[in-house]
């Protein structure tokens, strides 16, 4: 039986579905209630043990160890073996690759700008606060997928998550593919910053951003995360270099870019030696704190890829590795860089991205270079995960998803082309790099870094211990029911009060004529 607040389902065989209210059945999503290898999701089992699951595959069994995860994920990699194109084939050093690449990534060079409003004490302690909450909610996406391995990507974990309702997998598919599609357009936008910057602008800026968007789509064309992996083991270690030189070089010249300008600059600030806050600085905003907020959320919420890369490790249960090692390297290095950074570029001369406050051009360049690998990569990656999204469902149970044919190559491609273009379109009408980070972070990271897992947590105890689950595990069931009702919280305040900072910061900047236009061939280097 699994309880579903004020309506409880209770699942006889497979095909029969009841309600304790009689007046409605539920309208389900087909391609779920099949499951993903062809096999029928069942939507309940035993609810008295550890491990158990809200829906299970029929043919397989179900139980509350790890053998029965096994069995699944075994079939799975039994079914595809004849094909060309294999997918469960990721080890968790592989995936461990995939995760350094997606969080070691470009947005740590706005940490400096974060610390600088929140003062370098507090921006440390939200840096190690987001960073536990991230892991533990991680944690908890692992556990539901590692129960339900027939789950391939957020989308089908959001609607069993949901009770199975239609409308919240095309609620989540909507968000999935905007947040994806949202964070190639930044990785077109720091693309284009990056040539107006080497080249001192000889092209138009949106002759630029095309480039980016075409040598994108070409990176996108591999079909699995096990040939990804090879490149993003690459990118993470590009992208290490290149925040570890800017911290040095902050940290030799002898002032940062913009040092006393006459008059101030355009901000009137750009005065005098820089500035060092321990705490936020008098005059802090409501807008430009939550701003500074977003910005580190944002760089360590990736729990949207996760479902997808676990539906392709060949051992999931190695997951938590992979999460541990990317958690402990993210605090030493965003912390460290966002400090050293910050120190010696102050509260007036910083930038986001950081490269942007480095006085000497060719520190800049040389620094930023580094940085060439990540910009292309991790868009390539969320692209990657949409395309899969759309073509295993167009694709499911025939040969063009597991074999090399052109139908199936060409529709991989076009999938990938459409995500590119809608995402020089982004980049091309939301021109700016914090705010852009911050609208992101808002939007979406409120529901896949908050509010989704919160819920996860809660449905998996009530199959789990049944209800009464809070008082029956004592002290453990009220702190792990206060935790994740903070959490959840935590994702609707976001949504709320940050969307709203985010819009008002866009439209002062606008007014302030920080931004330029949308469409501009204006130069946008650093």
């Amino acid at each position: 039986m699994a309880l579903t607040g004020n309506a409880p389902v209770v699942v006889g065989d497979s095909n029969t579905i009841t309600s304790f209210d009689e007046k409605r059945e539920p309208h389900r999503d087909p391609p779920f209630e099949t499951g993903v290898y062809g096999y029928d999701v069942e939507k309940t089992q035993d609810r008295g043990r550890k491990m158990s699951r809200i829906g299970g595959p029929k043919d397989i069994g179900v139980g509350d160890s790890d053998a029965d995860s096994a069995a699944s994920v075994g079939k799975q990699m039994e079914m595809e073996a004849s094909n060309s194109i294999k997918y469960r084939t990721c080890s968790w050093q592989k995936t461990a690759a995939l995760l350094f690449s997606e969080y070691i990534c470009l947005a740590i060079m706005s940490f400096p700008y974060s610390y600088s409003v929140l003062g370098l004490v507090p921006g440390i302690i939200v840096t190690i606060a987001v960073a536990a909450v991230v892991l533990y909610t991680s944690l908890i996406v692992w556990e539901f997928c590692f129960r339900h391995p027939e789950i391939r990507d957020v989308c089908d974990l959001g609607q069993m998550l949901y009770y199975g309702w239609r409308w919240v997998w095309y609620g989540t598919a909507i968000m999935f593919l905007l947040n994806n599609t949202f964070i190639q357009g930044l990785h077109v936008l720091t693309g284009a910053k990056y040539l107006n910057t080497m080249t001192n602008h000889t092209v138009c800026t949106i002759g630029f951003s095309a480039v980016m968007a075409v040598i994108s789509w070409i990176c996108s064309l591999p079909r699995t995360f096990d040939t990804l992996s090879k490149l993003a083991t690459l990118s993470a270690f590009f992208t290490f270099i290149s925040v570890l030189l800017a911290a040095i070089f902050a940290g030799i010249e002898a002032h940062p870019k913009g040092y006393n300008t006459p008059g101030g600059g355009k901000s009137g600030k750009l005065t005098g030696e820089p500035l060092v806050y321990v705490v936020a600085p008098a005059g802090t905003t409501f807008i430009s704190g939550m701003n500074a907020f977003l910005n580190i959320s944002y760089t360590f919420i990736g729990q949207i890829t996760l479902p997808s890369f676990i539906a392709e490790m060949k051992e999931p249960k190695d997951f938590p590795k992979a999460l541990w090692a990317v958690t402990i390297a993210e605090i030493i290095v965003f912390s460290l860089v966002g400090a050293i950074v910050y120190a010696y570029t102050g509260t007036q001369y910083n930038t986001a991205p950081a490269f942007g406050s480095l006085g000497n051009e060719l520190y800049l360049k040389v620094s930023f270079s580094f940085m060439i690998p990540t910009l292309i990569f991790l868009g390539v990656l969320y692209a990657s995960v949409s395309a899969r999204f759309i073509f295993f469902r167009i694709f499911e149970g025939t040969r063009h998803k597991g074999n090399h044919t052109v139908v199936g190559w060409a529709s991989w491609a076009g999938i990938l082309a459409i995500t590119w273009i809608v995402a020089f379109i982004i980049a091309e009408v939301i021109p700016f790099f914090s705010d852009l980070l911050s609208l992101m972070s808002s939007l979406f990271d409120s529901f896949f870094g908050f509010i989704f897992w919160g819920t996860a947590y809660m449905r998996m105890r009530r199959a789990d211990y049944g209800p009464g689950w809070i008082t029956k595990r004592g002290i453990r069931g009220l702190w792990g029911f206060t935790l994740n009702v903070f959490i959840i919280l935590i994702g609707c305040y976001m949504l709320t009060a940050g969307t709203y900072a985010t819009v008002q910061s866009i439209i002062d900047n606008y007014h302030s004529g920080v931004f330029g236009s949308a469409f501009s061939c204006a130069s946008n280097g650093l």
